[in-house]
């Protein structure tokens, strides 16, 4: 449908609820398909959403009206279509707890303020997980009704296709790794899951409004275990909550959740670390799908946060039992090389940053993680190879031998000239416009000598030329970053 459509439909349902349509913005989307908009009306702002996926949303309405009858803090569901495809809801604001766990970042600790609406949250937690649970109907829920061995068996998969084998530099048994997934997905479900699991429990999908928490995107809840939300919440790699807070969080949640069930009944610490390795490979394979494959620019900026917590979580708790598991998650953690400075870049709005790559052809491209796409691709394999001669071969451009090899050809400097024009030309038009990103790769057959020579070279060359220019510079192959 498109957005004018959208937009009338949703106009027609709040003339509907007595109200007069003033104005309808659109709402940054996230990793979801459904389009959601705010309305300004008469008299109330209401927020309308599209959703061609009629099933995901009769399941969000039903679990609305349920866990509304129950008192828990939802919005309420106020019109739906005909189609059931547009719906309205009331209007929470705009504030969410991950802003306000993003500004404790920036001021470097955490206001009591926030730590007590994280504490509120964990309560409500307790609520959605035990009352919430009481009489739903999860044969009315979306798009499985129970997060039972199969259901791990899919996160697990998810990790291994869209996160582990997209990364060459992942060598395993995937026999090995596949017999282990199942006795991993075995173990955890024996996990008690007789609880409502909200799936995915962060603090993005929960607004602020009026001091008070309010849940949303709740509509793939199922039947599941306890563990699992608490860990997405605590966990949530980019709000970054120190171990010491989460661990605070977990006594208070743990106490809470102790007065409405028997904790050791459900073996709720057994099974507690192995269910953060899943919510974080999960993770990992839904930045892989939603980042490196449909090239959205928050899924992989993400990457570095998941990987440095996985790296945590492996020292703490390693995975003795899944000795290929481990060996795959071992490399998994070594990524944060191919994924520089994503994390710790600390650079203004309005300063530039140049990625010069070097790579090889036939690994493929290199991937852009600035979101922008674009940028410049120079094919060096026209240029005399010192590859082929013997003294090279376990060399790089960035060795001195190699380097001579190279200056001598005049082909070089030719090459490089004409770079430098091209490049300057766009690094001139970009500080003037106060652009913020440029991509420059160099690419050969094997990435090892022309392409790491001509990256080398350019990037000393930005440097000396454009001092306020900020270069981040990639030997994919030789998996250097500087």
């Amino acid at each position: 449908m498109f957005d004018i459509d959208i937009q009338n439909s949703l106009s027609q349902l709040v003339c509907s609820i007595g109200c007069q349509p003033i104005d309808i913005k659109a709402i940054a989307e996230s990793g979801s398909t459904r389009k959601y908009y705010r309305i300004t009306t008469s008299n109330v702002s209401v927020i309308g959403a599209y959703n061609a996926n009629v099933e995901e949303n009769e399941a969000f309405f039903y679990l609305t009206e349920h866990f509304g009858a129950k008192g828990l803090p939802v919005p309420k569901l106020l019109a739906v279509s005909a189609d059931r495809t547009c719906y309205l809801q009331s209007d929470h604001g705009d504030l969410s707890l991950f802003q306000l766990l993003q500004q404790s970042l920036l001021v470097g600790h955490f206001e009591e303020s926030t730590l007590c609406l994280l504490r509120q949250v964990l309560d409500a937690l307790v609520r959605f997980q035990t009352e919430g649970h009481q009489g739903l109907d999860y044969s009315k829920v979306y798009p499985v009704p129970c997060f039972d061995k199969e259901a791990i068996m899919d996160d697990l998969n998810y990790f291994l296709y869209y996160f582990a084998k997209p990364h060459a530099e992942v060598v395993f048994n995937e026999n090995r790794l596949k017999a282990e997934f199942r006795r991993f997905a075995d173990f955890l479900g024996q996990a008690d899951n007789h609880f409502f699991m909200y799936r995915d429990f962060q603090s993005r999908n929960i607004l602020i409004d009026q001091g008070l928490p309010i849940f949303i995107d709740y509509q793939g809840g199922r039947q599941g275990p306890l563990q699992y939300d608490v860990i997405s919440l605590l966990f949530q790699v980019k709000a970054q909550l120190p171990q010491t807070l989460r661990d605070e969080l977990l006594a208070h949640y743990k106490q809470v959740l102790s007065l409405q069930i028997d904790l050791q009944s459900v073996e709720f610490d057994r099974y507690y670390p192995y269910f953060v390795y899943l919510r974080l490979m999960q993770v990992l394979g839904a930045y892989g799908f939603r980042g490196l494959i449909q090239k959205k620019a928050h899924f992989i900026e993400s990457i570095p946060y998941a990987l440095k917590e996985l790296q945590a979580w492996t020292s703490r708790y390693p995975l003795e039992d899944y000795p290929e598991l481990q060996h795959v998650l071992s490399q998994v953690v070594g990524l944060t090389q191919r994924y520089p400075n994503v994390s710790s870049q600390q650079t203004s709005d309005s300063q530039l940053v140049v990625t010069v790559n070097s790579f090889s052809y036939r690994k493929g491209y290199p991937d852009d993680f600035s979101g922008n796409g674009g940028g410049f691709v120079f094919d060096c394999r026209a240029l005399p190879n010192p590859g082929r001669e013997p003294q090279f071969k376990t060399k790089t451009g960035r060795d001195w031998e190699v380097e001579e090899y190279m200056v001598a050809k005049p082909q070089t400097h030719v090459f490089l000239e004409h770079i430098k024009g091209i490049v300057g030309a766009s690094i001139d038009n970009y500080l003037e416009r106060h652009f913020s990103r440029l991509s420059v790769s160099f690419g050969c057959t094997g990435g090892q000598h022309r392409s790491v020579f001509f990256a080398q070279r350019l990037a000393e060359w930005i440097k000396s030329t454009y001092p306020t220019v900020k270069v981040q510079l990639n030997h994919i192959e030789q998996h250097i970053h500087e």
